[in-house]
């Protein structure tokens, strides 16, 4: 939407993107008696433009522009029906409602009332994707005060003598009925009955709260499988583990032994996690819409027969703590395996540093050696320069005395010995002071 304000700075680039979510799926307008047909599929794999050309396969929309698949919502008026078309992160939905003859009550249902009429061809099967839901949801008029009498034609129209019901809103608009079972035709059925002077925004909000209740429900379910395959896994790992940190304990293995062993047991649940974290993150978003649509319905118990929100408690609950459970175990046996890598670090440590101190004093001690060496030939080098020094001193007296100076050469050199040592000894240490000093 192009909007001009003269008044204010220039949009955010995202501004009316987040301004208009809030309206991104508004829910139909259902005229009572209806059947919506619902089927929600994976789209993993599956490109907008396969769905677009799906879409086109509909009674007069080959001519639909391709642009119309481009966001996430789309909602079309055909002839007999009116078909809506969403795509979520991991689900496209189709939802589809088409009349049924306004003279059907529950009490003369037959089995026909989930007949999917027109759009029963081939066109539902042919949907890109893989099926995750597939809902009929039946939606008459009827006498809301004779609840008894309901609930026993829904049991016969539903085929099922086991089934969940209650009364929603705060007002008491309309009862929902449903069994969660799969029928022959592969769908799902659920019946919501509602007074005559009920509107068709209200009809359009009990169908998508009961439809995206089922949805959401299979979506959270979808981590169950995963925290089930990853169960022996994690309980192998555990065991692993246990030995591993006996092993540190009892000093029964290397040190490199057991550090193999932790980065290969340390590898193999960093890709667990990598693979299953989001999952496990999708199951208790999915889990937290759910609770949000059964509050949403504000139902009110029927007598003798469980609301929708308790059956899902009571069945849904377990299989999230098993997901939660086992998402938790993975996290725990991450941290786990880094503490003990980290007591084994520590280990090593140790060891280089007692190491690292014995080379030490090794070299300390060989430059002790080295140093008393050193000092020992320093004490002969001064004796051998001073003799060759007292040499040479001797041959200056002899040839003075050759050259007539009264000179006793033995006493002279005798005399020049203690001299030539002391300054042959005085400049070596000054030599020392200023290497050192450098």
């Amino acid at each position: 939407m192009n909007i001009s304000a003269h008044h204010l700075p220039e949009n955010d680039a995202e501004r009316m993107l987040i301004h208009y979510e809030v309206h991104a799926r508004p829910s139909a307008r259902i005229e009572l008696p209806a059947l919506v047909i619902y089927v929600a599929v994976m789209n993993a794999g599956v490109s907008r433009e396969r769905e677009h050309l799906h879409l086109s396969l509909l009674p007069g929309q080959s001519g639909l522009p391709s642009d119309a698949v481009q966001g996430n919502f789309l909602r079309l008026t055909l002839e007999d029906f009116s078909i809506t078309w969403e795509r979520h992160t991991e689900f496209t939905s189709y939802s589809i409602v088409q009349p049924i003859t306004s003279d059907v009550r529950l009490e003369n249902a037959t089995a026909g009332l989930f007949a999917c009429g027109s759009i029963a061809g081939e066109w539902l099967k042919l949907i890109p994707g893989r099926t995750l839901a597939a809902i009929k949801l039946a939606m008459l008029h009827d006498d809301m005060t004779r609840q008894d009498e309901l609930l026993k034609m829904a049991r016969v129209c539903l085929a099922n003598q086991s089934i969940v019901a209650s009364v929603m809103g705060n007002n008491r608009h309309s009862v929902a009925v449903a069994d969660f079972m799969v029928k022959e035709d592969g769908f799902e059925h659920m019946l919501a009955i509602a007074p005559a002077d009920i509107t068709a925004t209200r009809a359009g909000r009990v169908s998508q709260r009961l439809i995206e209740l089922e949805t959401y429900r299979l979506m959270a379910l979808q981590g169950l499988p995963v925290a089930k395959q990853l169960t022996p896994l994690l309980t192998e790992a555990d065991g692993n583990l246990a030995d591993i940190t006996k092993q540190l304990e009892n000093k029964v293995a290397s040190d490199q032994q057991l550090l193999d062993t932790l980065i290969s047991m340390a590898a193999v649940v960093e890709r667990a996690t990598t693979h299953h974290i989001y999952r496990f993150s999708a199951t208790r978003a999915y889990y937290a819409i759910v609770n949000q649509r059964i509050a949403e319905l504000r139902e009110n118990p029927i007598p003798g027969t469980q609301t929708i929100g308790e059956f899902m408690q009571r069945r849904l609950s377990p299989a999230i703590g098993t997901v939660n459970a086992t998402a938790d175990r993975l996290t725990s046996l991450s941290e786990r395996i880094s503490r003990v890598s980290a007591l084994l670090r520590t280990r090593v440590d140790i060891a280089t540093e007692v190491q690292n101190q014995q080379l030490l004093e090794k070299l300390t001690r060989g430059q002790e050696l080295q140093l008393r060496l050193q000092a020992t030939v320093e004490g002969l080098s001064i004796a051998a320069i001073s003799y060759y020094v007292v040499s040479l001193l001797s041959y200056v007296a002899k040839a003075a005395k050759s050259a007539g100076l009264p000179i006793h050469v033995e006493i002279t050199t005798g005399l020049l010995i203690p001299v030539v040592v002391w300054t042959v000894w005085r400049i070596t240490r000054e030599v020392h002071k200023k290497l050192i000093a450098d």
